[in-house]
């Protein structure tokens, strides 16, 4: 059966993390790219439901945990997804707004 993330105990949550990150080693080991990539996507989504959306605010600029030289200014927060634009090392913003995990945020950018 399956559940949504959002209907996931903390406990569970962490279970399934574990699971996504063992799933990924696999993958990995045996060469599947492409399926390491999934597991690891799934594998920060899940990790969003186990942080608090209220810790992130619109118009903030934060790191990127795997993506380092780059940070994301936030437009705005819905449920455990930031929307906003990355800015690379030249401090440009990309045009293309997107949807990220609030886990793949890391300190906020001081102005």
């Amino acid at each position: 059966m399956n559940y949504r993330y959002s209907d996931y105990s903390i406990e569970q949550l962490h279970r399934e993390i574990g699971q996504l990150k063992e799933k990924a080693q696999k993958a990995e080991q045996l060469g599947n790219i492409s399926e390491v990539q999934v597991n690891e996507r799934k594998m920060q989504v899940a990790l969003a439901y186990t942080l608090n959306p209220d810790d992130f605010a619109a118009d903030e600029i934060y790191q990127l945990k795997m993506e380092p030289g780059f940070t994301f200014k936030i437009n705005y927060i819905n449920g455990v997804f930031a929307w906003g634009h990355r800015i690379n090392l030249l401090d440009e913003l990309y045009e293309e707004e997107e949807a990220l995990p609030i886990s793949l945020l890391g300190k906020k950018v001081k102005k």
